[in-house]
């Protein structure tokens, strides 16, 4: 797997697809937002005490010469500190109210965009990125959703008690206030967009490099019977220097943001230092001036470098990573109907599946069929199609249980088909293979081979439905002996379809068992088979095959792809060039 390189995109796109998603979610919290904005009120309370507390004991007390009251001034001060502790619990528990939804409705999502995507995947193959949405990115959101709305809800109540404060001991307090804090939010805010879009390229490399780790650990004994380390360790390496490249572009736009930091916190004390003789010659006094250093010190500069900091390292991840979950997730409705015959399709357990099976003749020899999921359901029938050679019979035979997988597992209606005590092979599945195969004995007797009990009006009807009424009376009726030398494949093979259409079992694989019937007696044979309660797997001969099944499954060139004839169309290479080949070569066969 390749990494994707970082990207700037479309980060203005981004915010207005959060925003969207915003608002209903925030139109539905308004109470807890209430419940939250009164608590701290009393935030509002002790800031503006604070500062205005310093101011009167020192004018009223200290520089007065009343030490009594600069003390009482100074408790005052004190005192405004112990409802807004008691407040804390209740903040908290507001903040629990906003921050525990976001986090659930986003694990949701997540779910659901990884079935989503695993369901729409190649084979069935899952987007382990999910795993880093799932856990990672929503644990990101939802860190950053809570200490952005701390901070915010801070530096709301503190500067509003702050600058009200300021505003009290003296208006002009606001002139040499004011202009740095609002230049440092500007820069700071300009640099919003390109820090969301760094971010973004960030959690792209990331969710790259773990969907490489997912395959690779998943992957540990192929890769080391490929000899694929060197490239597995190659990607790896090209996408730690993605990672690294997103890390040091992320550091030059926080050096900007350390310069506005800097602009909001350091220079309003150093101005107000300046400014100090201008302000008492107009009126501020000693004690106004000392409040209005406790104000900047200990309420304003805390408070604007908290906001700060959450909107620069929390703020922007969350607005990128809350981007990924923009698009609800939709699961494909399953089917009511048979997209075949459009009959009610059963509820039933699957009939077949494979659960992460790999095969390979061999241990070090290239896997024919490598970590293959596929669930066949009653009623289904499902072509297997691709060039000689790329596992289709090897595939027929892991299904019918005749080889076994060297990883992963085969079940059948549910339960492992290796389990000791598990369903009978042969009450579960059939296998006609190529060369169909027929023995010495009368024709009833090869008929019923697979159903002993099955009556002659059973066999007569199999027949019909075959279309081998003709071949039984050449033969010289059900209780002609045959000889199995004087069949010509084509007819062995018709024989041992219609012995397979009388099996009471689940699941009917063909492993090109029509390889020697004409085009139409093929046809009729495999809609006779279809037809039957239960599951048909065809190995393609001739591409009407896949053109006439429910699913295709195309395997070769150590890829499969599994959909209706006309997805595995539009979306495989190899189908079409498949496709071609046999429009080139049909006259031929007829």
């Amino acid at each position: 797997m390749s990494g994707r390189a970082p990207s700037g995109g479309d980060t203005t796109g981004e915010f207005a697809r959060v925003r969207r998603q915003a608002r209903p979610f925030l139109r539905d919290r308004r109470p807890a937002a209430g419940r939250l904005a009164a608590w701290s009120l009393l935030e509002f309370g002790q800031t503006f005490l604070g500062g205005y507390a310093v101011a009167r004991a020192l004018d009223d007390g200290f520089l007065a010469a009343a030490p009594t009251t600069g003390l009482c001034w100074l408790l005052v001060g004190a005192l405004a500190v112990l409802p807004a502790v008691f407040a804390a619990r209740g903040v908290f528990g507001s903040l629990a109210d906003l921050v525990e939804p976001l986090r659930d409705g986003l694990v949701r999502r997540a779910v659901t965009h990884g079935l989503a995507e695993a369901l729409g995947a190649p084979g069935g193959a899952t987007a382990t990125r999910a795993v880093s949405r799932l856990t990672h990115q929503s644990e990101i959101a939802r860190d950053g959703w809570a200490g952005l709305v701390l901070s915010l809800r801070s530096f709301v109540f503190t500067a509003v008690g702050a600058l009200a404060g300021l505003a009290v001991l003296s208006p002009r307090l606001l002139l040499v206030v004011l202009p740095p804090i609002l230049i440092g939010l500007g820069l700071f805010l300009a640099t919003l967009t390109p820090m969301a879009a760094r971010q973004r390229g960030y959690l792209d490399t990331d969710e790259a490099f773990a969907a490489h780790t997912g395959t690779t650990a998943a992957s540990v004994t192929d890769i080391a019977a490929a000899g694929g380390a060197d490239a597995v360790l190659d990607t790896a390496a090209h996408l730690t220097r993605q990672q690294a490249g997103a890390v040091r572009s992320l550091a030059r736009w926080t050096a900007v943001r350390i310069a506005a930091l800097g602009v909001c916190g350091a220079l309003p004390p150093l101005l107000l230092l300046a400014a100090g003789p201008w302000l008492l010659r107009h009126g501020l006094t000693t004690g106004g001036l000392l409040g209005a250093f406790t104000y900047l010190t200990q309420s304003l500069a805390p408070t604007v470098h908290a906001l700060l900091t959450a909107l620069g390292t929390a703020g922007g991840r969350l607005v990128v990573v809350l981007d990924r979950f923009s698009t609800p997730g939709r699961l494909p409705a399953p089917p009511s109907r048979h997209p075949a015959h459009g009959r009610p399709l059963p509820t039933a357990r699957a009939t077949a599946q494979l659960c992460s099976v790999t095969f390979a003749y061999g241990p070090a020899a290239r896997p024919v069929v490598d970590r293959l999921d596929l669930t066949l359901r009653p009623g289904e029938r499902l072509a297997v199609v691709g060039p000689s050679g790329s596992g289709k019979s090897t595939l027929a035979a892991l299904l019918t249980g005749t080889l076994h997988p060297v990883a992963g597992e085969v079940r059948w209606l549910g339960s492992p088909a290796a389990e000791a005590g598990g369903p009978e092979p042969t009450a579960v599945r059939t296998l006609v293979p190529q060369r169909g195969w027929v023995f010495g004995g009368t024709v009833r007797d090869n008929l019923r081979y697979l159903r002993p009990e099955a009556t002659d009006r059973a066999l007569d009807r199999a027949v019909a439905d075959l279309g081998a009424e003709g071949l039984l009376a050449r033969l010289g009726g059900l209780d002609a002996t045959l000889d199995p030398a004087r069949l010509s494949r084509g007819e062995a093979q018709l024989l041992a379809l219609v012995r397979a259409h009388l099996t009471p079992a689940p699941l009917l694989v063909l492993d090109e068992a029509t390889s020697q019937l004409d085009p139409a007696a093929e046809a009729r044979a495999e809609e006779a088979l279809a037809r039957r309660p239960g599951t048909l797997v065809v190995v393609a001969h001739r591409l009407d095959s896949a053109e006439r099944a429910d699913r295709v499954l195309v395997v070769g060139g150590g890829t499969t792809l599994c959909g209706t004839p006309g997805e595995v169309f539009a979306r495989s290479p190899l189908y079409r060039e498949l496709a071609g080949h046999w429009t080139a070569t049909r006259p031929a066969d007829g």
